[in-house]
């Protein structure tokens, strides 16, 4: 029995896929839609002429690249039509993406976040400049600019972001220290044990896509989150749980209701204080917290 002949267009997506999905979902933040992205890229992949490709990678990153674009303009209607706070879709990841500290940082609740502050231009040049170390001429053609004002764009985008992301690095272990004084505090329910792993200015983004119950605006300030944490489980009368887990690459807590998956919630973390905590609940979100998705920044 002969082998089967081996397509090299199919050969040289797969080697790659892993890469093209990292970059669709982080210009997204949403997995649905990086999938879309990827069967789009696809289809535009297997029509190419691959003896007229020098770099098959870079070429493929292209694609995915205006294929999601194309995606995040049309998603801009859905957000703004969104009910509440609109959050990243959260994966779950294997621990060693927690060990590499550039793509956990990338892919981060926190980071993703602020990557919302972007336009769809700003957004596909950072990331293809500062996660994936692309060079500005092959951005230049994904994004159909000049490669001088790719430059411009990406010291603008990274002002942006440097203005609003974390101050300083934190280890995983320090953010599984806190979340776990964070667990704790929870499972007791002792209103003191909460404020103290609270920073006093931590923002709460809570999504529930009007489908599960969710604060319609972040809350601030560690008083009312912990009124809101409190309320909020104080008032359910099914069997709750809550265990640790890897989300984007960094530690949070998977909240079960009466057996069934409820939310994720992630968490940012400065000086040992919880600073950020992102509580996604809308089911149409938790796809991709039950198997591990592979990430890859090369």
């Amino acid at each position: 029995m002969s082998d089967q002949p081996v397509d090299p267009a199919t050969d040289t997506f797969v080697a790659h896929r892993n890469l093209l999905f990292t970059v669709a979902y982080e210009m997204l933040g949403s997995a649905a839609d990086a999938e879309d992205v990827l069967q789009e890229t696809w289809l535009r992949w297997v029509k190419v002429d691959l003896e007229q490709v020098r770099d098959q990678r870079a070429y493929l990153v292209r694609i995915t690249t205006r294929q999601a674009l194309n995606r995040l303009r049309t998603m801009k209607r859905r957000k703004e039509a969104y009910v509440g706070p609109w959050l990243p879709e959260p994966l779950l990841t294997a621990p060693d993406v927690a060990e590499d500290v550039e793509l956990a940082e990338s892919v981060s609740m926190a980071m993703m976040l602020v990557l919302e502050t972007l336009s769809p231009t700003e957004r596909a040049v950072f990331v293809l400049r500062e996660a994936f170390d692309v060079g500005y001429d092959e951005i230049a053609a994904a994004v159909d600019k000049t490669p001088a004002a790719v430059r411009q764009i990406a010291h603008r985008a990274r002002r942006h972001v440097d203005a609003r992301r974390p101050r300083q690095a934190v280890s995983a272990s320090e953010t599984r220290a806190a979340l776990e004084s964070f667990r704790h505090a929870l499972e007791t329910g002792d209103p003191q044990d909460l404020l103290d792993v609270l920073a006093p200015d931590i923002v709460l983004m809570s999504d529930g896509g009007g489908i599960k119950q969710a604060a319609l605006r972040p809350i601030i300030g560690a008083e009312k989150v912990a009124r809101f944490m409190m309320g909020g489980l104080g008032k359910n009368k099914l069997p709750i749980s809550v265990a640790p887990t890897v989300v984007n690459g960094s530690p949070a807590l998977l909240v079960h209701l009466d057996g069934e998956i409820d939310g994720v919630m992630a968490i940012s973390v400065e000086d040992a204080r919880v600073t950020g905590l992102y509580y996604v609940r809308n089911p149409e979100k938790l796809n991709h917290v039950a198997s591990e998705t592979p990430l890859t920044l090369r």
